[in-house]
């Protein structure tokens, strides 16, 4: 009988001979073991070893039945952590003993088997690996300049997956019948493409199509090269990527730029850039064009290849309406081989920022994208491989000499961690109205969503719903408590209540805004222990939230722990007017500054004369603690932002 499941030791055996004995064991790997090529390594690792047995998936989870040896058996036990894929983050591996197969004779990867998703980690998109990127580059390779390469070690993941477990069944790619050369890869334990899901070539795999609504349609290298083109005449093209479209143009190019934020009605917020890897690194253009430190470019060199707020250099080509008033730039390095192709050909940085309706969920769809932004691009780029959910770029800054990220998305979501703490019930955070995000959690674990933006347009609420259901969906979670924040206006609250009211098997609770900021701070600063050590004291400062006393806080100073937040200081609250009006012109916080300190603002913006007797009356004003409201009237009193 086998023996109770317990973690494996992870010491390597002195290697003395041992008496040809079979050993057998059933191993069973938890953590981010699927969608990174970790049944090829082991497959591999048994080959080296002179193991026999069996490795399949089950849901979230890699299964083994191992034999062989007991030295080599236990060496083998110790290089499934030790030498594990780059990409593979095995957290649980547990082992038990069992009886010898006899039949056995070699060791093979099996047919992935049902099971409970909720241990599972989906593995998030990853960027193109040097392998695929050299392959390309090779006039006499099959995938010489084919855009979706991709092999066990890189592609898309997270937006192609529909299910676990992660088999090519369950993902976007299985409308792609493989060709017979890439069912040979596909099936060949020694090539680097064993097993790789998203598997695809110029012959079986996804294409491209550039589309001019006056032109007919350019297909494959076609469509590249008339990209190109368009984009060094100036053009505005749409360009479908991994998570969504980006919006592009030439970043030398100032009236490009300044058509593209008209059209978009983006006036002043800063745009992204994709720099082109040339020279040392891959990162000269990189060194070009800002002051970037050893730890932003190792930012921009992560497996994310996030966005990264980055020191400009002045006096740069680039348009200086990429980011006007301020001193850093986004930048960002290609991931996909589509970027890789694209920038290479073009020979200089783009302007790649998220293809939406300001504040909305970056676009998948091709129809969506014709109607939606017919009248911001010139041309569209689309290509045939779907997007299954929407993954905007991740966006990273350095705070206080660390990488800090502000956007989870493309790359690192879903974001996943263990909590210091087991739930009684699962639980889902429907995050706030802005800058929304959802938050699933399960006994110990809780995974965070990408990133979906405003809840104020119907597309946003419709993509808070699908990424809800889909969370649920890929992890096999029934949510049975929903929590929200206190206030009762934002969407996402109002949602979570009408959950809780037309299904009687779910419970609903509030908290208050800055708390959730307190207690966040507390998980991700690592204080599991603070409960015993003391109370913290924790600054948390934004532009608004509803407190427990009805006012609207934002420049608070918390004393506690987690649950047990008071309130010990606070900034003097600041009276302002123009109602939601105010988040989005800053110079309303600042005239509002002013009549409150008594001082003239001779460069106020004109405004309607009953605007001071609304102030001073207090209709459609509220008084708001929050320190975003400072900044805004600084910002605007020092001519940073006019409007």
């Amino acid at each position: 009988m086998a023996s109770a499941l317990e973690p494996i030791p992870l010491a390597v055996t002195d290697g003395n001979a041992l008496p040809e004995v079979l050993h057998a064991c059933a191993i069973r790997v938890g953590g981010r073991v699927q969608g990174v090529g970790f049944r090829p390594f082991l497959y591999r690792l048994a080959m080296q070893h002179g193991i026999r047995g069996w490795v399949c998936n089950v849901a979230g989870e890699v299964v083994l039945h191992a034999q062989g040896r007991a030295d080599r058996l236990q060496a083998f036990k110790a290089d499934i952590v030790l030498k594990a894929p780059p990409l593979a983050r095995p957290d649980a591996v547990m082992v038990a003993d069992q009886a010898v197969d006899s039949d056995l004779t070699d060791f093979t990867i099996r047919s992935s088997r049902d099971g409970s998703a909720d241990r599972a980690h989906v593995p998030p998109d990853q960027f193109v690996c040097d392998d695929c990127l050299e392959e390309m580059a090779d006039p006499q390779a099959r995938r010489f300049r084919y855009p979706f390469t991709n092999c066990t070690q890189c592609g898309p993941r997270f937006t192609v997956i529909d299910r676990l477990p992660y088999d090519r069944p369950n993902t976007a790619m299985d409308s792609f019948t493989l060709c017979p050369a890439c069912r040979a890869e596909y099936d060949t334990p020694a090539d680097r493409r064993f097993h790789a899901q998203p598997l695809a070539c110029p012959v079986c795999g996804p294409r491209l199509t550039y589309r001019v609504s006056d032109q007919g349609d350019r297909q494959g290298e076609e469509a590249l090269s008339a990209t190109v083109t368009a984009l060094e005449k100036g053009a505005i093209v749409a360009i479908k990527g991994v998570g969504g479209y980006h919006l592009c143009c030439d970043a030398f190019n100032a009236h490009s730029v300044k058509t593209l934020r008209q059209r978009k009605h983006r006036p002043n917020k800063p745009l992204a850039l994709l720099l082109p890897m040339t020279g040392r690194a891959g990162l000269e253009w990189v060194r070009t064009l800002t002051r970037a430190t050893p730890l932003h470019e190792q930012m921009l060199l992560a497996p994310e290849r996030p966005i990264v707020l980055v020191p400009a250099r002045p006096e740069t080509a680039l348009a200086p309406q990429i980011a006007p008033h301020l001193d850093e730039i986004g930048v960002m390095l290609p991931y996909s081989p589509l970027h890789h192709l694209l920038l290479n050909d073009f020979g200089r940085p783009l302007l790649a920022t998220s293809a939406n309706i300001s504040g909305e969920p970056v676009l998948i769809e091709e129809e969506d994208v014709a109607q939606r932004l017919h009248s911001v691009a010139d041309g569209f780029l689309h290509h045939d491989r779907p997007i299954r959910r929407p993954a905007d770029d991740p966006i990273y800054r350095v705070i206080d000499n660390r990488a800090r990220r502000l956007r989870t998305g493309r790359g690192c979501a879903p974001l996943s961690w263990t909590l210091p703490f087991t739930l009684r019930q699962p639980v889902l955070a429907v995050g706030g109205h802005m800058k929304n995000t959802v938050a699933l959690a399960w006994a110990n674990r809780a995974v965070l969503s990408q990133h979906i933006g405003s809840l104020e347009s119907p597309r946003g609420k419709e993509t808070f719903q699908r990424v809800v259901e889909d969370l649920q969906a890929l992890y096999g979670v029934e949510v049975q408590r929903i929590v929200h924040d206190a206030h009762p206006g934002y969407p996402s609250s109002r949602w979570a209540v009408q959950q809780a009211h037309s299904q009687r098997n779910k419970e609903h609770g509030a908290v208050w805004h800055h708390h959730a900021h307190a207690s966040a701070w507390w998980l991700e600063s690592g204080l599991e222990t603070v409960q015993e050590e003391g109370e913290a004291l924790v600054f948390t400062w934004d532009g608004i939230g509803l407190g427990p006393d009805g006012t609207l806080w934002g420049g608070e100073a918390l004393l506690g722990v987690p649950g047990a937040w008071r309130r010990v200081a606070s900034f003097r609250p600041l009276r302002l007017v123009g109602g939601d009006r105010v988040a989005l012109e800053p110079w309303r916080s600042a005239q509002a500054l002013c009549w409150q300190a008594e001082h003239s603002w001779s460069h106020a913006p004109p405004s309607d004369p009953l605007l001071r007797l609304a102030w001073e009356r207090g209709v459609n004003s509220v008084e708001s603690h929050g320190v975003g409201r400072l900044f805004d009237a600084a910002a605007a009193l020092t001519g940073c932002v006019t409007t």
